[in-house]
């Protein structure tokens, strides 16, 4: 199993999850987050008065899915989030020892 874990703009969320949604990706965890990598920030402008942002707004989806499945995931997620600007985001693939499902127990792939 591989945990699939994207930091992605906000407003390309709708975008991937709606792509996920045709290749047939059944759970998905969103989290509101905040991060900069290269771009550092940046300056807004607020009542004439400029002031800068260290850490920009993301989203940040996580999906736990089989091997076979993972590469097709992370296509879609890497096509659907792309606007070409710097800030498009990271995806980080690792492996997952293990799955339970609280409710019945179940363990492994049926977890998922």
């Amino acid at each position: 199993m591989k945990k699939i874990e994207a930091v992605i703009k906000p407003f390309k969320l709708d975008d991937v999850k709606e792509a996920l949604n045709k290749i047939g990706v059944h759970g998905i965890t969103v989290t509101e987050v905040k991060g900069f990598g290269r771009q550092k920030g940046h300056t807004e402008l607020y009542r004439g008065a400029e002031y800068r942002v260290d850490f920009v707004p993301k989203a940040k989806l996580e999906i736990v899915c089989s091997d076979e499945v993972a590469g097709s995931i992370i296509e879609v997620i890497e096509k659907s989030a792309k606007t070409g600007n710097i800030g498009d985001g990271k995806i980080f693939v690792s492996q997952v020892e293990e799955a339970i499902r609280i409710r019945t127990g179940e363990k492994g792939e049926s977890a998922i």
